[in-house]
């Protein structure tokens, strides 16, 4: 699937992935999709209940080599 903007949250800890997600979504139109690259462990969790709190769709969620990727659709 593709995406309109890409976010590298590599090397960041909690809750540093979530804090820039949230920040790229609100320059984002509703319906737009953002894919986050990230290495935090604790990144599948705190995605999927970022996502059931804000209301943004959470298409994706692979891990491959260490690193997940999301594909998050705005609401």
């Amino acid at each position: 699937m593709d995406s309109d903007v890409e976010l590298d949250a590599r090397n960041l800890s909690c809750p540093l992935p979530i804090l820039r997600a949230k920040k790229s979504l609100s320059q984002m139109s509703s319906g737009q999709v953002l894919r986050i690259t990230a290495t935090d462990k604790g990144a599948p969790n705190d995605f999927e209940e970022f996502c059931r709190q804000t209301g943004n769709e959470l298409l994706s969620s692979t891990a491959e080599n260490g690193e997940f990727v999301f594909l998050i659709r705005r609401r």
